[in-house]
């Protein structure tokens, strides 16, 4: 106990006048210190641990969808038994530093930070320190749970100590390293040598190894196939620890720290998975829930999600088929899918790329892209509480605010229209009127309370969706208009069971906020059902009662459809991850294709029910007319079909407009053969500075 020093917050205690506050906290540490004696001698009473050197990892994880389907499956088939001489000394010798730099001087335990952690638990009234050594981490994954409380650690304490007296050292460290979980379903060194970097062990180098060595602390946090930034990060502390520890040289750690991270280009799926972009979002919802990642990976837990597994299916199989049909092939040209219940908020389908295998970067949560015109409904929506209804006129005709000129296609006006027409033909400038007679801080304000938190232009270029967005958020948002003005929190974990089936989590009730009034979420979407059924989005038309609205981006860089029926909304975003043109897709096209397929499967068992709206009369409107969004020639990139493009105050030429294509006209007029180019990393959207409320 010669190592033992008194806390800095006893220090300042002794220093007080009061004697029996001193006496008292003597008495305290007395005890304490008695109490830790004891448990020692106890612990070296202990006997070995029988059949050790057989023990085999059985992990059997599973999560299911709400129809009961196996969607990912954690198993430990990347693991892979590797003798320790055959493991790299700079591997071991990274994850001494980093774990256990005492792992060769104690007997299972650091007793010194034994007491530290002691000391700050107590004081904090639960687990906030966890000073485990090697040998405790591999009591934890062999035989142990993840839970945090005083209990586990007693017990993990207890197995420590048994471990060593059952086997040398070297054998404790070799069976860590051939456990220990190191994400994207890695169980031991090999597997995750292999995933992350395609190469056994003998040829990595010193700054790879260090890199694994940082991952047991937060395997998914530090994966580089996550977050290269942070991985490298980690990395480097690795790397100065191995420099301290006298490990390495400093030539050899400045050498190291200047390595590039070169990732394995086509890392293999390892895990069953079904819904990769998904069971990753599941496991983030997971850990906010309070579950550990290895817990998760290794505690044979039953994970119910809310994921529809037949939308899932046709999700996966529509993005790939109607991308491939429209030429839009190579890693770079991508899509997004997200789908979820507008009532209860669970999450029925949900895609955020192409492929997986290629490209883990989620565009659903991630990616801020700018959505064009899907953003004018909460224009229409400000208005609407101000007022406006569906019915009174508005000019198209040429409009200037200050130096900012936004036209219509081809200079094409139509004087006074209802506002319910110039939303379904999507007019830029009766939009641009609009914000600035309901005024900037209105439109802030109803995109913020619809769930819109990236920082928005303070002018009135936003009324043509100029600024980026993510896709989860516009989808959540335009979840309001279905729902009667109700806000609902998607989710997509429903139930977590133990092996022996015990719940240990259940989904409480949705959280719902009510962010606009009923009026004006009826009449919104009486004004976007005629987008499907004769404006911009008849694309997406699936024969049953529901509204959405078309988007396009400046030069074809973005295109989107967001759209929903009384139970169902479903946001597509389609568009290349280096912001470059993509053959001119407009939000009437592909997005529009890909949503009416993942929305025909997912709301099958809704039926064809309509919202349970007051009715909203549309004058002199009648779906079966022919809509004055004709279909334009397509004859060069200036005769488009798309009335979504950004307008910016420097740009006053012509904007085009999306012009109604059913699906039949788009099979005629896809492009069959794109430019083949190298593969690019994502690039998100730059977020324009503005002001949030």
């Amino acid at each position: 106990m010669s190592d033992f020093k008194v806390p800095k917050r006893i220090k300042k205690a002794k220093q007080t006048s009061n004697p029996e506050i001193n006496n008292a906290l003597i008495f305290i540490v007395s005890i304490l210190l008695a109490g830790l004696v004891a448990f020692k001698l106890y612990l070296v009473s202990l006997p070995p641990i029988n059949n050790l050197n057989e023990f085999k990892p059985n992990i059997v994880t599973k999560f299911y969808s709400t129809d009961d389907e196996v969607i990912k499956t954690f198993t430990a088939f990347t693991f892979s038994k590797v003798d320790l001489e055959n493991i790299p000394q700079n591997l071991t010798n990274a994850i001494i530093a980093t774990e256990d730099k005492n792992f060769y001087k104690h007997k299972g335990y650091d007793t010194s930070g034994l007491i530290r952690s002691t000391f700050a638990n107590l004081l904090a009234g639960h687990v906030v320190q966890g000073a485990s050594t090697i040998t405790q981490q591999l009591a934890r994954i062999l035989f142990l749970s993840n839970e945090k409380t005083f209990t586990r650690k007693i017990k993990e304490l207890v197995v420590a100590v048994r471990i060593e007296k059952t086997i040398p050292k070297n054998k404790i460290l070799e069976m860590y390293l051939n456990n220990v979980y190191l994400g994207s379903g890695a169980y031991g060194i090999e597997g995750a040598s292999q995933i992350y970097f395609n190469k056994h062990l003998k040829d990595l180098t010193l700054a790879e190894c260090a890199l694994l060595a940082g991952l047991p602390q937060a395997p998914s946090v530090y994966s580089p196939f996550n977050d290269k930034e942070l991985a490298i990060k980690r990395r480097n502390q690795v790397l100065k620890r191995m420099y301290k520890t006298r490990f390495i040289t400093k030539q050899e750690y400045q050498k190291a720290l200047e390595e590039k991270l070169h990732l394995n280009p086509l890392p293999e799926i390892y895990t069953l998975n079904k819904a990769p972009y998904f069971c990753d979002y599941v496991m983030k919802e997971l850990e906010k829930l309070g579950f550990d990642e290895v817990e998760i990976s290794q505690g044979g837990y039953k994970v119910i999600t809310t994921l529809d597994y037949k939308a899932q299916q046709k999700t996966n199989e529509s993005i790939i088929n109607t991308m491939n049909s429209w030429g839009l092939k190579g890693d770079k040209r991508q899509a997004a899918v997200f789908s979820f219940s507008p009532i209860d908020g669970r999450i029925l389908a949900y895609a955020g790329g192409k492929d997986y295998s290629k490209s883990q970067y989620d565009r659903v949560t991630q990616a801020i892209r700018p959505p064009g015109s899907a953003f004018k409904p909460f224009i229409y929506a400000a208005a609407i509480e101000k007022g406006l209804g569906p019915n009174d006129l508005l000019d198209d005709i040429p409009f200037t605010a200050g130096d900012w000129s936004p036209k219509n296609y081809h200079n094409k006006y139509r004087g006074k229209i209802p506002a319910y027409k110039a939303l379904m033909v999507s007019s830029n400038v009766c939009a641009a009127r609009l914000i600035q007679s309901t005024g900037i801080r209105s439109v802030f304000q109803m995109a913020r309370v619809l769930g819109i938190s990236t920082p928005l232009e303070y002018d009135y270029t936003i009324a043509l969706g100029s600024n980026g967005v993510k896709l989860f958020e516009m989808t959540r948002a335009y979840g309001a208009f279905a729902n009667g003005g109700y806000r609902v929190e998607p989710y997509a974990v429903e139930r977590v069971e133990t092996s022996r089936g015990q719940v240990v989590y259940q989904a409480p009730k949705t959280k719902i906020s009510k962010v606009m009034d009923i009026n004006t979420a009826a009449t919104l979407t009486a004004m976007l059902k005629t987008v499907i059924k004769s404006g911009t989005g008849v694309a997406a038309n699936i024969s049953k009662p529901a509204a959405g609205k078309t988007g396009t981006t400046d030069d074809y860089k973005d295109a989107c459809f967001i759209g929903y029926t009384p139970d169902i909304v479903t946001g597509v975003w389609v568009g290349n991850d280096d912001n470059s043109k993509n053959n001119n897709v407009t939000g009437g096209t592909v997005p529009a294709i890909i949503w009416k397929e993942v929305m025909k499967v997912a709301t099958a068992p809704y039926g064809a029910s309509d919202f349970d709206y007051p009715e909203i009369e549309l004058k002199n409107y009648s779906s079966d007319k022919k809509s004055e969004v004709t279909e334009s020639q397509n004859t060069d990139e200036n005769t488009t079909t798309t009335n979504e493009e950004i307008v910016t105050p420097e740009n006053t030429t012509s904007t085009p407009e999306e012009a109604t294509t059913s699906s039949e006209q788009i099979k005629k007029t896809a492009p069959a053969k794109v430019e083949k180019k190298s593969p690019l990393a994502p690039i998100p959207m730059a977020t324009p500075s503005g002001i949030e409320n």
